[in-house]
């Protein structure tokens, strides 16, 4: 392994230590009829301090994902999201934490 290689990676875990997922609360449905793909709601809450709320636990083709916050007064076709990660490797971790809460819940 390089030092370039060495350096990606502190940079990524330091930007892990930076936004630490303190709590997790997952609000599963009851299974029914009309609640279609979503199985829930979630909210994160990122270091104590930063709260991410209207998260949706959606059964897709592919399994279980996370959808994050629309916006509600946006005119578009497609939807655009209040907040979403940048990263590919921040959204898999919120993803996971959001899904193994949720699978304990259901358990």
């Amino acid at each position: 392994m390089n030092n370039e290689t060495k350096n990606t990676e502190t940079q990524i875990a330091n930007v892990f230590d930076c936004l630490a997922i303190t709590n997790v609360q997952v609000f599963p449905f009851k299974e029914g009829p009309s609640m279609g793909h979503m199985k829930g709601l979630a909210t994160v809450v990122f270091n104590d301090q930063l709260m991410l709320r209207g998260l949706r636990i959606m059964d897709g083709e592919n399994g279980l994902f996370v959808g994050y916050p629309n916006d509600p007064f946006y005119k578009g076709e497609d939807f655009r999201c209040i907040a979403q990660p940048i990263t590919r490797q921040l959204r898999e971790h919120i993803e996971n934490c959001i899904l193994e809460k949720y699978q304990a819940a259901i358990a």
